[in-house]
């Protein structure tokens, strides 16, 4: 808990608010006022307070319900704990249904009041962090702090200010549109659109029709014209997920539009010109593909003017917590985000992840949806998610080498403490540099 918490207390007996002031002194600065009158003028002139304790009978002066309202209308994530002699049911209803973090009843129970007031502490940092997920959710912010995602971020940050077109490779689920969409807020042209289109899921006889438009008439059901998203991202970005599935005739579109600027509309003739940055991503090897005759080079060229590999999340486990809490955030009742527990995270790190960010995600919301205590341990996670430590952690049944046991025992390790080098490597007597190369199955000389 923050040592620099502001805490108002308001209580008309000067006896209650010097205990008060005793009991909540080691969780921060404690402010007192004697009545509602004074606690707005506290709250109004000496700014925000982090937690509000006030009495709820205050003859002659008013009741808590009134500080209560004054801090909802002024401030509303301070948490307000409502404490009164008369432990009435009414009362306590009241407070809650208007609001209040707590009730509690004099006499005061010292555990009680300092646990509920850390407990209301912890709820108004979840919120503030919450919030600013949130808003890095609305910027298209990337989470995660490891070396490879710091590449990418760096790529990004150079490849923004740009127009030329840029592929994304990875893996499914390793965050591609994410990365896409990144590149299109920071470019110049965030004002514009940002259409995403996934390839992937239109069929080829559908995929020319919805990116170049098409004339009355052309076809079969085409009762109008329509622009394509091609005219639609005009002055923005064009983002082609799953590139590799698109068939040959589309191809060539594509290539006309980005070596020339112009599109065609099915149907007619005359061209269309268009200002449109073009992102394209794939799970598919297009090298390969090329190869294989499936798809062109000269496109693959015109695509990949700017390369971006997002790695899988297996090799990129430091990152995992941060991407548990942010989903769990994002997923937070009533702003407050639940909490997950230390052994949950050591397994959810310790897991591969086969479908990446996107499965990380989808576990993540339905152990939050299926969970009411609000902390997350490792019952909450189905198999083999739940048990990651364990298998990876048995070093018995099989003879493997020296080099290979090392390695088990040095990737067991880092797992155990969240993908924490130095940690990792403090626990194993061993420098950073050792640590590599024991991951790397390589044995150190001694």
């Amino acid at each position: 808990m923050s040592p620099a918490a502001r805490i108002l207390v308001v209580d008309d007996d000067p006896h209650a608010r010097d205990l008060l002031k005793r009991l909540l002194g080691m969780l921060g600065e404690v402010t007192q006022a004697s009545d509602p009158k004074m606690a707005a003028t506290r709250l109004s002139e000496e700014g925000p307070f982090d937690l509000v304790f006030t009495d709820m009978m205050m003859p002659h002066a008013g009741d808590g319900l009134t500080v209560l309202n004054e801090v909802r209308a002024h401030l509303p994530d301070t948490p307000v704990i409502v404490v009164t002699a008369f432990g009435n049911i009414e009362g306590a209803l009241d407070s809650i249904q208007q609001g209040a973090f707590d009730y509690l009843s004099k006499p005061f129970d010292v555990d009680a009041i300092v646990r509920v007031a850390r407990r209301a502490l912890e709820q108004k940092r979840l919120v503030e962090e919450n919030r600013s997920l949130r808003k890095q959710v609305e910027r298209g912010a990337m989470v995660g702090r490891s070396p490879a995602l710091l590449e990418v971020y760096k790529q990004v940050a150079r490849a923004a200010a740009t127009a030329v077109p840029v592929l994304i490779t990875g893996e499914t689920g390793t965050g591609k549109e994410m990365v896409a969409r990144a590149l299109h807020r920071r470019s110049p042209r965030s004002q514009g659109p940002f259409i995403p289109v996934d390839c992937g899921a239109i069929s080829e006889s559908l995929m020319e029709s919805e990116l170049f438009g098409h004339a009355r008439g052309s076809f079969t059901g085409a009762t109008g014209a329509r622009r394509g998203l091609f005219e639609e991202a005009h002055g923005g970005t064009l983002f082609l997920d799953e590139i590799g599935d698109v068939g040959p005739k589309v191809q060539a579109q594509l290539l006309r539009a980005l070596q020339e600027g112009e599109i065609r509309r099915v149907g007619e003739s005359a061209p269309v010109k268009v200002d449109v940055r073009v992102v394209a991503a794939t799970n598919k090897d297009l090298k390969a593909r090329v190869t294989e005759g499936l798809f062109r080079e000269d496109l693959l060229y015109r695509l990949d003017v700017v390369h971006l590999h997002l790695p899988p999340l297996r090799e990129r486990r430091e990152d995992i917590p941060a991407l548990v809490d942010h989903f769990a955030a994002l997923q937070a009742r009533g702003g407050v985000a639940p909490v997950v527990a230390r052994e949950a995270m050591a397994r959810l790190t310790a897991y591969d992840w086969p479908g990446n960010v996107r499965q990380l995600e989808n576990v993540v919301a339905r152990a939050l949806a299926l969970n009411v205590t609000g902390v997350l341990g490792p019952p909450d996670f189905p198999e083999p998610i739940g048990d990651a430590p364990r298998k990876l952690s048995g070093l018995a049944g099989d003879m493997p080498s020296l080099a290979e046991l090392s390695r088990r025992y040095a990737a067991h390790v880092l797992q155990h403490v969240g993908g924490n080098k130095s940690e990792a490597a403090r626990l194993l007597d061993v420098d950073r540099k050792t640590l590599y190369k024991l991951l790397e199955g390589q044995v150190p000389e001694s």
